[in-house]
């Protein structure tokens, strides 16, 4: 539990590392709560309403979405997205990459069959260990290669 946990107390650190223990169990607690709002949702008949939403206004739907249940959504998703920024960031520094590389990143995946190979190319990297000892962006979160350690 501390490590999905972590993120929200380094809220707005962008410099340092993660370590991928860091960043999965952030996302895995994501995937849960998104989980658990959507399951409410749809067991409240909020996916129902929207369906039954008056299609001659524009803005009926996203009246639909964002009340009750919908709201918690998108709260729940601007309270994570510094955290979800930042730790992506972190987690490009543990690779020795800068965090201008998440926006390319970004930037690749809006671009048509170009997002499908840069989502690929980002879901390995997350995968990979991060360098051992310390890099540029600070000391090895799992303190390997450090002369304390082995005191």
């Amino acid at each position: 539990m501390e490590w999905m946990i972590l993120p929200f107390k380094r809220y707005a650190e962008f410099s340092g590392r993660s370590r991928r223990m860091e960043y999965w169990m952030f996302t895995l607690l994501n995937f849960i709560v998104f989980a658990v709002i959507f399951g409410i949702q749809a067991a409240t008949g909020g996916f129902d309403e929207t369906a039954l939403a008056d299609a001659s206004d524009p803005f009926a739907i996203y009246g639909q979405m964002f009340s009750g249940v919908g709201l918690i959504l998108l709260v729940y998703w601007l309270a994570i997205l510094v955290p979800s920024i930042a730790v992506n960031i972190r987690r490009l520094h543990d690779r020795d990459m800068s965090g201008w590389w998440y926006l390319g990143f970004i930037v690749a995946s809006m671009i048509p069959f170009v997002g499908i190979i840069a989502g690929i190319a980002y879901l390995v990297l997350m995968f990979l260990p991060g360098t051992d000892g310390p890099n540029r962006f600070g000391p090895d979160p799992k303190g390997g290669g450090e002369p304390e350690v082995f005191e």
